[in-house]
């Protein structure tokens, strides 16, 4: 399927015995967050849905960026400086890849913020824009999950999480003809990766991703292709946010950046919204120059980021 997303079925690897036992303890832990106990990972600082926008819009105003080139990597900085003014620990790690013969420069921006126990959450969302779109601004794929992340981000500036959040802004998520191995999700691949690589996989209670995620007529189809625990964990999230009509489970698999992650043995979940239309059901937006920030809504931001949030704090202890 060229340049397609969907997807009838993928494996859904994870690591034995993760799963959701009770939501108690989950609910427990956030309400001790406000009485002296322990840290939450809902943060302190209220999320703001026009904050949120208006980073977005600051985004989109960067022009287009494209994977490889210097409007890629002026954005890459333009993040680093946003988290590195937030107070976060951040990097811009650097790599090539694409198919063999023709690999680009590529940049992920990794920020990390120390939790007070262990384990490890990473929020990942991709910031590079579709090439060969004339007029595309990608302002709900993916400004969008830009400014949920870096809301986030402004959210924990002065605030020690209950464990250690990860924000990964993902490069090379787009494809340039049609998604495979050498063709996109790049970002997401190196990071899970270098987990793996490098030890800390087993560490990752969460990997969850957000992707279009802005609409004013917001619908999150989220794919079955996540880690049951974390499809259970975000629906409740969505009930306890009184949005759960907001929220439906897709029919099918989606090929986006929580997949590597999946493969690599890591829980993970993907929250999209791939109905971006001009009509209910409808994704005529996506990949279009009708992709434009008018599209987007202050309180769709605000929710999914609370949504994502909440079911972090409902995971169960390690």
């Amino acid at each position: 399927m060229r340049n397609s997303k969907l997807l009838q079925h993928v494996p859904r690897p994870q690591r034995p015995g993760f799963f959701v036992s009770s939501f108690a303890s989950g609910f427990a832990a956030l309400l001790l967050s406000g009485c002296g106990g322990p840290a939450a990972p809902y943060p302190p600082a209220a999320i703001d849905g026009a904050h949120a926008l208006e980073t977005a819009r600051a985004f989109v105003a960067l022009g287009p960026k494209d994977s490889g080139t210097p409007g890629a990597a002026k954005a890459a900085g333009w993040i680093r400086d946003r988290l590195t003014a937030y107070g976060w620990e951040t990097e811009i790690d650097e790599f090539r890849d694409g198919p063999p013969g023709a690999e680009i420069p590529l940049r992920n921006v990794i920020a990390r913020r120390r939790g007070a126990g262990p384990g490890r959450v990473v929020f990942g969302a991709h910031y590079d824009t579709k090439s060969g779109i004339p007029g595309f601004e990608g302002a709900n794929d993916s400004a969008s999950g830009v400014a949920a992340l870096l809301e986030i981000a402004r959210a924990y500036s002065n605030a020690v999480p209950a464990f250690e959040l990860w924000l990964a802004f993902f490069d090379g998520e787009e494809c340039r003809v049609e998604y495979g191995p050498h063709d996109g999700l790049h970002g997401s691949r190196r990071l899970a990766r270098k987990a793996v690589e490098e030890g800390w996989a087993p560490d990752v209670r969460a990997v969850v991703v957000l992707d279009m995620i802005g609409d004013r007529d917001l619908t999150v189809t989220v794919p079955r292709n996540g880690t049951p625990a974390l499809l259970t964990a975000v629906f409740e999230a969505a009930r306890a946010e009184g949005a759960r009509d907001r929220f439906r489970l897709a029919p099918g698999g989606i090929l986006d950046d929580h997949v590597p992650f999946l493969e690599a043995g890591m829980p993970a979940v993907d929250l999209i919204d791939f109905e971006f239309g001009s009509a209910p059901g409808l994704n005529d937006h996506w990949h279009t120059a009708a992709d434009t920030i008018d599209k987007l809504s202050a309180d769709s931001l605000a929710l999914v980021v609370r949504v994502a949030l909440r079911a972090a704090g409902l995971l169960p202890a390690q």
